[in-house]
């Protein structure tokens, strides 16, 4: 047995299908849908590839001198580029927290190391005049791990199970000015690099910078030339693996000239009480001090929202009970007595809205998405998403999203035909490009510029030929076969009450009661909830933390959705009682104004909380997380207009209108 430690880094044409009556038209209907169906099998075995590594009894277990097949099976190092600001060297020399990272590459990453500040570019390995291998193999990366960035690929280092080696010779090699200067030119950026054995991940600087001792206005520039590696094991397993560099055996960069360079290792082999399954704790951010932060976290959000929604529960409630009381009365005492309030417009609040197929849409992609979340929920709670295997989340988001489009055709498809509308077609369309539309220019352009910086996050062509087959045939037929059966539903339009003719004319109302007041009213309260645990979550999406309790982030998504459901409940309610009867779009947009907040706090992230700059890092961050607060709006949106239609349903069922 041998291994090297390996270097991280048709549209269906639905529309002659409609609601058949004859069976002509119903085995067309059927051979339609089992064609589906095949080309569904297909997609998804391009979409899924069985992945062999997974940290298992099975092939984890080693004896004495074996060596890791050095297949691209197993993870590997990448390199990756920090400067540390407020930090000296000596602190960091072996350091053995978390990076995020891509998990594969030569990796360009801005950290002060202090105040958790990162940026990142990701670059290949051998970008750099490295030593190669004998035999460079690279992995063939499932989707998940493309879209992540990873291009593993072999690493020169042979670290034998349990064999300790000393001053073990990879290469000698002569570097040019130009390779100098490359060298130089990383290390003065403080480059280091991540590395994966068995799975574990660790990482290493690859130079220095430190003033000259003759002149303290200049700068010399080291490389290290001798990595050492300290390997602990329990029994017939490797437990944890640290890398680092001697920090008297490096080379001078400073000038320009060609340099001679013998690269080293050493491994040393450590016995630990650790248990194989505790391995990847320390990776987690599922430590005791950590989940004191997010249990104080949940315990400051649960609070806060249940004081004010049970203070506004309160008022809702006796303001309800008054109204019912009063309306009561008014019908008894007098019938040609004039009406007021929210009861005044009974006539008008079931008045269908403006741009309905787009309304429709938007709930489709809503429920969409609302069912990815789950979805994805679902899965990390049974544990699919181990710290390791980043790739995996990836893959669940564009598979899972592909097979829940079948849910935004039939909701949106359904709810336009219960808005009597006609154009079934073009609101499908629209359904299908509403959020996929805005993600997929925002990726060409995002493509393109991580094409011309030549970094890793560019997708490779078969990569974006197997999304858009995907989206070919996975997504679209699902979303017209879910709109076929959304058309042909028999569902109608619950209104307890008749709707006019004549829309009544909406009174003047106070600047406050407008959209835009009213939506950051109702988008500061369920923000309020979660935004301490923004701050871990973009620290894994945009940082060095891994993220894993996601049993925490369950709740708060829960406690998200509750609160967005009942502000919404109760800006609508205060609308109607105005006499504004224009409550859809409103509930809808008051719904989803917390992804506002959220892409707010993305700017206050991006100056206070990262050092990101220049055109490639800035473009990505604001680009990607503008489609992901985008997604949020709708979303939300779609569970805030829920909500306010089962209210307002409900209060107008409980009374007596003319």
């Amino acid at each position: 047995m041998t291994t090297d430690s390996v270097i991280k880094y048709t549209f269906y044409n639905s529309l002659s299908v409609g609601a058949v009556a004859d069976t002509k038209h119903q085995r067309r209907y059927r051979m339609a849908t089992t064609a589906v169906i095949r080309w569904l099998l297909v997609a998804l075995l391009v979409a899924f590839r069985i992945q062999e590594v997974r940290s298992g009894a099975s092939n984890h277990k080693y004896k004495p001198d074996d060596e890791f097949l050095s297949t691209p099976t197993k993870s590997a190092p990448f390199i990756t580029l920090g400067r540390l600001d407020l930090c000296s060297y000596k602190q960091f020399s072996n350091f053995s927290l978390p990076f995020k990272g891509s998990h594969s590459i030569l990796s360009f990453m801005l950290l002060d190391w202090k105040h958790e500040k990162l940026i990142h570019e990701t670059y290949r390995f051998y970008d750099l005049p490295f030593c190669l291998p004998a035999h460079l193999k690279e992995k063939t990366e499932a989707l998940g791990e493309v879209l992540n960035g990873d291009r593993l690929v072999s690493a020169p280092y042979k670290l034998q199970f349990m064999r300790d080696k000393d001053s073990e010779l990879i290469c000698r090699r002569k570097l040019t000015k130009d390779e100098v200067s490359k060298l130089r030119k990383a290390v003065a950026k403080d480059y280091y690099f991540q590395m994966y054995y068995d799975d574990l991940p660790f990482w290493g600087f690859l130079g220095k910078v430190e003033k000259d001792k003759t002149d303290p206005n200049e700068e010399k520039y080291y490389l290290f030339k001798h990595l050492h590696f300290e390997i602990h094991y329990n029994k017939d397993r490797v437990i944890e693996i640290n890398a680092k560099a001697d920090p008297n055996a490096v080379v001078d960069l400073t000038d320009d000239k060609e340099v001679e360079v013998e690269f080293l290792y050493t491994v040393r082999w450590k016995e630990t009480n650790v248990l194989y399954e505790n391995r990847m704790e320390k990776y987690s951010s599922s430590q005791p001090h950590h989940l004191e932060i997010h249990w104080f976290s949940i315990i400051n959000s649960c609070v806060t929202v249940l004081l004010l929604t049970g203070f506004l529960a309160t008022i809702l409630m006796r303001v309800l009970k008054n109204d019912f009381v009063k309306y009561a009365h008014d019908e008894e005492a007098a019938d040609d007595q004039e009406e007021t309030g929210w009861k005044y417009i009974h006539g008008d609040v079931f008045r269908y809205p403006k741009y309905k197929s787009l309304f429709a849409a938007a709930l489709g992609s809503g429920t969409q998405l609302f069912s990815l979340a789950l979805s994805i929920f679902g899965l990390a709670l049974v544990g699919v998403f181990y710290p390791y295997n980043r790739g995996a989340l990836f893959t669940a988001l564009v598979v899972i999203y592909a097979l829940t489009s079948g849910f935004a055709g039939y909701t949106a498809a359904s709810f336009y035909h219960q808005l009597e509308g006609s154009n079934w077609v073009r609101n499908l369309l629209l359904t299908g490009c509403l959020f996929c539309g805005p993600l997929f220019l925002t990726f060409c352009i995002l493509n393109t510029v991580a094409i011309a910086y030549t970094v890793t996050a560019a997708l490779p062509f078969g990569t974006i030929v197997v999304i858009v087959l995907i989206w070919t045939l996975v997504t679209s037929p699902l979303l017209v076969l879910g709109g076929i059966a959304g058309k042909n539903s028999k569902a109608e339009f619950q209104a307890p009450v008749r709707t006019t003719k004549y829309p009544r004319e909406i009174p003047p109302l106070p600047w406050y009661r407008k959209t835009i007041p009213q939506m950051a009213m109702a988008g500061f309260l369920p923000f309020s909830a979660i935004y301490i645990e923004l701050y871990y979550i973009f620290a894994s999406v945009w940082g060095h933390r891994i993220y894993t309790i996601y049993s925490i982030l369950f709740i708060m998504f829960i406690i998200l959705l509750i609160v967005t459901a009942f502000i919404t409940v109760a800006s609508t309610y205060f609308q109607l009682a105005a006499e504004d009867h224009e409550w859809w779009w409103r509930s809808f947009l008051c719904g989803g104004s917390t992804g506002v907040f959220i892409f707010g706090y993305c700017l206050y992230y991006y100056y206070e909380r990262s050092d990101m700059s220049g055109f490639m890092q800035t473009s990505f961050f604001f680009g990607y997380m503008a489609c992901i607060c985008y997604g949020f709006f709708l979303m939300l949106g779609t569970v805030g207009f829920r909500a306010a239609l089962f209210f307002v349903r409900h209060i107008y069922r409980s009374i007596k209108c003319e």
